[in-house]
């Protein structure tokens, strides 16, 4: 416990980097700081109402989301690195302001605008070209470049298409169309991306908010590590298992990187690993967090939605990838302790497990009564969320009478009375509470933005057929096989997730290469193809040079950030063979599987999975030659094949080698485990 307090006072810079990539960079003093909290708060109960209340109708709940999440783009993210970080200067004002009255215009117009859809007038016109041009600045600040460059490569590919070549030729449109269609209907920055972000995402974003302000987060890293503190590399197995609890529940791969890196990376630098190793490690699990149901960032609510299924069957169908992803990855830091020799903690610096569960098991119960009402009583995931964060904000004000109550039988208030003590909690229950719902709007204006100019791209794509001709030309590069389509795919996603977040990546590319995959085998389930690009966005996500998840690692653990990137791409790229897995056997994604069936598809693949690993790792009982390497590759490949006589032949290709390096390692000086 005393370790863990004492890393934790030198990561100033580390959450310094957070605030900057999630909250933005901008820290205004005086006014501004009140407007920020203001909008912000406002944001936040105007869904958290919605959610209870009812949503209004699809375009006022999309427009009205906009209006706060261009409003605070502008005056959180500066226009770039000169600009005042520590005030809101007139001109982000005035455009923030502007931003804000072009989303705002459906509310005050909505009547009237839903019969110019098709004719708008001269006014119409304005609000939507200066709505498309401030859409694509908010998110030139607030996520980068690259997705801004790539929706006006779009708009330009609507207005020149009669210039553009063969197959992508079209008859081109006005621009009077194209903002018509962008701005004008739901079919273009006010489609489904927005929709999703509007209702359900922030409804999770704010439930993982006011989870880690009341204390959660630091629990889960707690518990992890009285765990597997004391054991064999213990600090990088705590980050895999904090990680993947903290990714149950939060939305951003930043954020899971800095809460839970705070601890363990120096934790894993004094044990042995080397900076650029400790930091990708939490990379590479923080990452994944955005794989692991129930939220799975937002990609699994727009997953939902453009697949028209509900979004039960998607938690179901990436269920297991996401707890074999995540045990290969606690494999593959159990090897890599294993080749370096490195040990544990001290017992006496690791907190003892049950104290340490049973002082945050109130934590639990909302993630498991969000659970419960998405998986057994099949509510909306709207419905489910809300109840959820009804009963953490519940929870806050009640822990804190208890825990008041049973310090002052111990003596611990001091001088003050109970009721003192009390009060003096409920103070800083309600500052955690007004900071969760700050801390949740702000997280949400990097996605919010996102999905907008993905918006832009999908809009494009619906007017232009687009989708249909990058099919084509998908399948005619693949020469029609579908690995290779596979391979096309991964290296796409892979490109743009260097300078996408994963949400935005897997926007572009569900609509232009999920539907060859499909196309080109109409058995492949369509989640198969959808689940294959979010997967590869979520590795892409800790690519360098742009990756900023490595770079938040690397402030923690004073390491050069590309470097950690790219060990930390290494160890997912370890957990790669998955998504082709489960494109070419649907069993993985449970699909189309008895109970039983599925819980044998999960114990053989995960067998699979960790002998791969180990292939890769070069590391099994003993140090691998570069034949048993290989031949650990096949035999865990074959294993994970739903057949019984290549799973036979995959044991024995592994047993065969068990053996070898069994019997190699008794004359070598023995590890203990």
């Amino acid at each position: 416990m005393g370790l863990l307090d004492r890393f934790r006072k030198k990561t100033v810079d580390a959450e310094q980097l957070a605030r900057e990539a999630d909250l933005g960079p901008r820290q205004p003093r005086g006014w501004g700081r009140y407007l920020i909290f203001i909008v912000a708060v406002s944001m936040s109960l105007f869904h958290l109402y919605t959610g209870g209340a009812g949503l209004l109708t699809a375009m006022k709940q999309r427009s009205v989301h906009l209006t706060f999440a261009l409003f605070l783009a502008f005056i959180v993210y500066p226009f770039g690195k000169r600009s005042p970080r520590d005030r809101i200067p007139w001109y982000d004002l005035l455009l923030g302001l502007i931003a804000a009255f072009t989303a705002f215009y459906h509310i005050l117009f909505y009547n009237q605008l839903t019969y110019r859809v098709g004719a708008p007038n001269t006014m119409d016109l304005i609000m939507g070209g200066l709505f498309i041009l401030l859409v694509l600045e908010a998110t030139r600040r607030s996520i980068g470049p690259a997705l801004p460059i790539i929706a006006i490569t779009f708009l330009l590919y609507a207005y020149f298409g009669p210039y553009m070549p063969g197959i992508l030729a079209h008859k081109g449109y006005s621009i009077k169309r194209i903002i018509n269609h962008q701005y004008m209907t739901m079919q273009g920055i006010l489609g489904i991306p927005v929709g999703v972000s509007a209702t359900f995402v922030f409804l999770f974003v704010l439930f993982g908010s006011l989870l880690d302000k009341a204390g959660a987060g630091e629990y889960f890293i707690k518990l992890a590590f009285a765990l597997l503190g004391k054991y064999r590399g213990g600090p990088a197995k705590a980050a895999v298992v904090s990680s993947a609890l903290m990714g149950m529940v939060s939305g951003s791969s930043i954020a899971n990187v800095v809460t839970t890196g705070t601890f363990t990376i120096p934790l894993m630098k004094k044990v042995g690993f080397e900076p650029e190793t400790a930091g990708a490690v939490e990379v590479a699990t923080s990452t994944n967090g955005q794989l692991m149901p129930p939220v799975m960032g937002a990609a699994a609510f727009i997953m939902a939605e453009f697949l028209g299924i509900s979004y039960f069957h998607v938690v179901k169908a990436a269920f297991i990838p996401a707890i074999i992803s995540y045990i290969a990855l606690f494999y593959i830091v159990h090897l890599e302790a294993l080749k370096l020799g490195i040990k544990g903690l001290d017992e006496s610096e690791v907190p003892k497990f049950w104290p340490t569960f049973w002082s945050g098991i109130h934590f639990l119960i909302p993630v498991f009564v969000l659970i419960y009402a998405l998986v057994i009583m099949r509510l909306t995931p709207i419905t489910s969320a809300f109840w959820s964060i009804v009963l953490i904000i519940v929870l806050m004000f009640i822990q804190g009478p208890i825990k008041v109550y049973f310090e002052h039988k111990a003596g611990k208030l001091g001088d003050m009375t109970y009721l003192q003590g009390v009060w003096y909690d409920f103070v800083e229950n309600v500052k955690k509470l007004f900071a969760g719902l700050e801390a949740a709007a702000r997280n949400m204006i990097g996605i919010a933005v996102a999905c907008a100019s993905a918006g832009i791209i999908i809009g494009v794509t619906t007017l232009t057929g687009l989708g249909l001709r990058m099919t084509d030309i998908i399948l005619a590069i693949s020469g029609g096989h579908l690995f290779f389509t596979l391979i096309l795919t991964m290296i796409a996603s892979i490109i743009l997730g260097m300078g996408l977040p994963t949400t935005a990546t897997y926007i572009v590319l569900a609509a232009l290469t999920a539907p060859a995959i499909t196309a080109l085998d109409p058995s492949i389930p369509a989640i198969a193809a959808h689940l294959f690009v979010f997967f590869f966005g979520i590795i892409a996500d800790d690519t360098p040079p742009v990756g900023l998840a490595a770079y938040a690692a690397a402030a923690i653990a004073k390491s050069d950030p590309i470097k950690t990137g790219v060990r930390g791409f290494g160890f997912d790229i370890r957990t790669a063979v998955l998504p082709f897995l489960f494109v070419y056997h649907h069993e993985l994604l449970l699909i189309g599987t008895t109970f039983w069936e599925g819980v044998l598809v999960f114990i053989l693949a995960t067998i699979g999975m960790l002998l791969f690993s180990a292939g890769l790792q070069g590391y099994f009982i003993a140090r691998s030659k570069i034949w048993e390497s290989l031949l650990l590759l096949l035999g865990g490949l074959m294993i994970i094949q739903p057949k019984i006589e290549t799973t036979i032949a995959g044991f024995a290709i592994v047993a065969l080698v068990y053996f070898i390096q069994k019997r190699r390692a008794v004359k070598e000086e023995p590890m203990p485990a």
